[in-house]
C-alpha cells in the first residue's frame, strides 16, 4: 500500500473524526451553559440532580460512557442503537457539556458581585445584567480553559473506535491488520498535530480579540 493510498484512507477516517469533533463542540457549548444554570438553580431538587449528574459524568471515564450509551438501551429497554456514530456523539456531547458547565460556573462566579449590584441600581433585570454586563467578561475569562478542553476533545475522538466507529486511528488499525504495516498508526499523529495546530492559532487569535478587556 503506497504512501498516497494510506494518506487517502486516513483522510477518510479523519472526516469522521472532524464530524465527531464539530458536532460535539456545537452542541456541548450551549448545552454546557444550560447545565451550569441548572447547577446554580435556586430550586433545590434541580440543583441537586444537576450537580449529582455532573459528578457522575466527571468521575467516570469517557470510554465507559460511550459503552453505556451504546449498549445499555439495548440491554435494558430492548432498543439498541442503530447508529454507532450517533451513540458516540451523544456520549461526547453529554460528557463535554458537563465539563464546559463547570468552566462556565467558574467564570460566572469570578465576576465581582458589585457589577450585578450596579446593574440592579440602573434598573436592569437579572437577564439583562447577565447578557449585557457579565457574559462578555465571562467569555474572556473562560476562553483559556475552554481552549484546553477543545484540544482535549480532538484527541478524545480516538475513543470512538471502542465501538468500531471508523475514525482516523481505527482506519490506521485496519491498514495495520490488513497490510502488516505499522507506520500508518504513527502517521495519524500528523493529522492530530496539524488540526490542533490550526485550532491553537484560531483560539489564540480569539483571545487577542478579547484582550481589550483586562478585568
Amino acid at each position: 500500500m503506497s504512501f498516497l493510498q494510506v494518506t487517502l484512507a486516513l483522510l477518510d477516517g479523519f472526516k469522521t473524526t472532524f464530524i465527531l469533533f464539530a458536532v460535539t463542540l456545537l452542541a456541548a457549548v450551549p448545552l454546557g451553559l444550560l447545565v451550569c444554570l441548572g447547577s446554580k438553580s435556586r430550586i433545590p431538587i434541580v440543583r441537586i440532580i444537576t450537580r449529582a449528574f455532573i459528578w457522575v459524568i466527571r468521575g467516570t471515564p469517557l470510554m465507559l460512557q460511550v459503552l453505556v450509551v451504546f449498549y445499555v438501551p439495548g440491554l435494558i429497554f430492548k432498543m439498541p442503537f442503530q447508529s454507532r456514530m450517533a451513540a458516540v456523539i451523544i456520549a461526547f456531547i453529554i460528557n463535554y457539556a458537563c465539563y464546559f458547565s463547570e468552566i462556565y460556573r467558574g467564570g460566572i462566579e469570578s465576576i465581582p458581585k458589585g457589577q450585578y449590584e450596579a446593574g440592579q441600581v440602573l434598573g436592569m433585570t437579572k437577564t439583562q445584567i447577565f447578557f449585557r454586563v457579565v457574559l462578555m467578561q465571562v467569555i474572556k475569562r473562560i476562553l483559556p480553559p475552554m481552549s484546553n478542553e477543545i484540544i482535549t476533545l480532538v484527541k478524545d475522538t480516538s475513543l470512538a473506535r471502542i465501538i468500531s466507529v471508523g475514525e482516523v486511528i481505527r482506519s490506521a488499525q485496519d491498514i495495520v491488520s490488513g497490510y502488516a504495516l505499522i507506520w500508518p498508526l504513527f502517521y495519524t499523529g500528523v493529522f492530530y498535530l496539524l488540526f490542533n495546530g490550526g485550532l491553537t492559532l484560531l483560539l489564540g487569535w480569539c483571545e487577542k480579540k478579547l484582550s481589550y478587556y483586562n478585568g
